[in-house]
């Protein structure tokens, strides 16, 4: 099961980091996206899941869930989101101004012909 974790979260890193090098805004955004998805994940299978054991340390029970794990990524989920909505109306704009959705700024090679 940590191989199968692990290998999510290294297809969503490797497909966060390869759209987001792309020139259009667009896949920019996925990208960023999925680079969130990974971190949320990983924070998540960093704290362990343990069924069945109160969140918080009780001395009736054998052990405990650590909850700072989960708080963390209810954070970065709100963290993403706003970001996600920040860059979205940052491309829209930068796409209403110039006319062009590149990342550079630079028009396509066959609008110039």
């Amino acid at each position: 099961m940590e191989f199968l974790v692990a290998s999510a979260i290294a297809v969503l890193t490797a497909a966060g980091v390869y759209l987001v090098l792309r020139r259009r805004t667009f896949p920019v955004v996925l990208g960023l996206a999925f680079l969130s998805y990974a971190i949320n994940v990983f924070l998540f299978a960093m704290g362990r899941l343990a069924i069945d054991r109160p969140p918080l340390y009780d001395k009736a029970a054998e052990g405990y869930t650590d909850p700072l794990p989960q708080a963390l990524v209810l954070t970065a989920i709100v963290i993403a989101f706003g970001m996600t909505a920040f860059v979205v109306v940052l491309a829209l704009r930068s796409y209403l101004e110039t006319g062009i959705d590149r990342v550079d700024g630079a028009p396509d090679a066959e609008t110039d012909q």
